[in-house]
């Protein structure tokens, strides 16, 4: 059946909420004082909100409402619990973000924080439990002693993700934007028409709020906004069919750089749970890129690494393209790393 009129309101319904909320985000965070000051870390002009995660949040909710006015039949007797707990995951992390966002919580209360949310996932069957072997093209189902505590990894690892990689003016949006049309397209192909609202509210929110955050920003999406999105993007991930190889080509060069960054963290007596400059896009900064040329270079990595996903049929070439885009990001930041000694 053709569904394209529902889905294009469903993308205007989001976009469009997420335009006119996002300035509310901007100035409640100026009444609230819940502002970013630049500092050692981030290097912006002023006192910018960190409520804009609220137009995120506004443009996704307000389109998933509309959706269900007139939803998508669905042949899933699960697909309404997983809903469920794509909404009240998504909102437990925008609360989690926003105590953080005010009170700046201690990486103890963030981590329970991520771990409640991915609790609340598997309790709505958004789980990690089948992939395909690339080695052999077979289908790996796993039991629940490991598909928990494999889920609550993902998930909590693409929320720290995510909040790592908001570093730079409209960097996260335009990721999130970039995965979700993809997710979008591999939902369609695989004839999930019902769930594809969901990946599209998202996509049509990050395009509404990235209007007020592409450099210079006028506001930052906040911990609130990362910690759901993050949530969101890992969710969707599994809703989608288990696409992990799609996400992890998408998100590639920013879960390598989450990764050397613990490590070099590590290596030089540093908290790994303290920020710093040692990201790879703040690297790029130092090195002299302006904030946009970064950007745009992420975005057109992530769209590059999106369409392998869709095109590539082999998973061992999804499996090659993957580890030569982490071994061109490691190569990269040892570059960097060693530029930043000399």
């Amino acid at each position: 059946m053709n569904y394209a009129g529902q889905y294009a309101l469903i993308v205007l319904v989001s976009f469009g909420l997420a335009l006119l909320a996002t300035p509310l985000g901007g100035r409640l965070g100026q009444r609230w004082h819940i502002v970013a000051l630049p500092d050692g870390r981030r290097r912006h002009g002023g006192a910018v909100s960190k409520l804009g995660g609220l137009g995120i949040a506004v443009g996704f909710f307000g389109a998933l409402l509309f959706s269900r006015f007139n939803a998508i039949p669905t042949a899933d007797p699960n697909e309404t619990r997983r809903l469920w707990g794509l909404i009240i995951g998504a909102v437990v992390m925008f609360i989690v973000g926003m105590l953080d966002d005010r009170y700046d919580l201690p990486p103890w209360a963030q981590y329970g924080g991520y771990a409640l949310a991915a609790g609340i996932a598997i309790g709505a069957l958004i789980i990690l439990e089948r992939f395909n072997n690339p080695l052999t093209n077979t289908l790996v189902v796993l039991p629940m002693l490991l598909y928990i505590p494999l889920t609550l990894f993902w998930m909590t690892g693409m929320i720290v993700t995510v909040n790592w990689l908001d570093g730079l003016d409209g960097l996260v949006a335009g990721v999130a934007a970039i995965l979700t049309a993809v997710l979008s397209l591999h939902m369609f192909r695989s004839e999930q028409y019902s769930v594809i609202p969901q990946a599209l509210a998202l996509f049509g929110a990050s395009l509404g709020f990235l209007v007020y955050n592409i450099a210079p920003a006028r506001v930052f999406m906040g911990s609130n906004g990362a910690f759901m999105v993050g949530y969101l993007l890992g969710a969707l991930g599994l809703i989608a069919g288990g696409r992990i190889a799609t996400v992890l080509l998408v998100m590639g060069i920013p879960i390598v750089d989450v990764a050397w960054t613990i490590l070099d963290r590590w290596r030089h007596g540093a908290s790994p749970f303290r920020g710093d400059r040692r990201h790879l896009h703040f690297r790029l900064q130092d090195a002299g890129y302006s904030t946009r040329t970064i950007v745009f270079g992420y975005w057109v990595f992530c769209a590059i690494a999106g369409t392998l996903g869709l095109t590539l049929v082999s998973r061992l070439y999804k499996l090659a393209a993957l580890a030569t885009l982490g071994g061109l990001t490691l190569a990269l930041l040892l570059y960097l790393s060693r530029k930043d000694a000399a």
